[in-house]
């Protein structure tokens, strides 16, 4: 897991060969004027996925981990907190992981948190569970979804 501020997005560019176009669209947008939904960045290999959802509570957000793609969540505009565990940690899955959506969820609970504000990221990679959308209210977010 990675966390920091769109302003540092530079600093990552090397940590996957199709994360230089993933962070360009991020800080050549304007992720405000988006239309929720999924924005076509590269294919198969990224696009943008623009929310704007209810938060909810730690009881109720899923703990979930991906196999093929990498998550770069931005929160566009409000507070999102975000549960961490490590994937191998995470002992109790709900089934089998949906091969078309890539997501597997687990009964597990995060050991760590962290808040996120307007204009910061989390990048979650194949190998940590997470659990987004904690927190109170509603939160406009963008989720970049790269290739591992």
């Amino acid at each position: 897991m990675v966390i920091d501020s769109l302003k540092n997005a530079q600093q990552y560019v090397a940590l996957n060969p199709l994360f230089a176009q993933a962070f360009e669209f991020l800080t050549t947008r304007d992720l405000h004027a988006l239309e929720p939904g999924k924005h076509p960045i590269d294919g198969d290999n990224i696009w943008a996925n623009i929310m704007h959802a209810p938060l909810k509570d730690t009881d109720t957000a899923r703990m979930e981990a991906h196999d093929r793609y990498i998550d770069i969540q931005v929160v566009i505009h409000g507070k999102e907190t975000h549960g961490w565990i490590a994937r191998k940690d995470c002992k109790h899955p709900q089934g089998e992981i949906d091969p078309v959506k890539d997501v597997l969820f687990f009964d597990d609970k995060a050991t760590t948190f962290v808040t996120l504000y307007d204009g910061e990221f989390a990048i979650f990679f194949p190998e940590d569970g997470h659990q987004p959308m904690i927190g109170e209210g509603e939160i406009r977010k963008c989720v970049v979804k790269v290739k591992a």
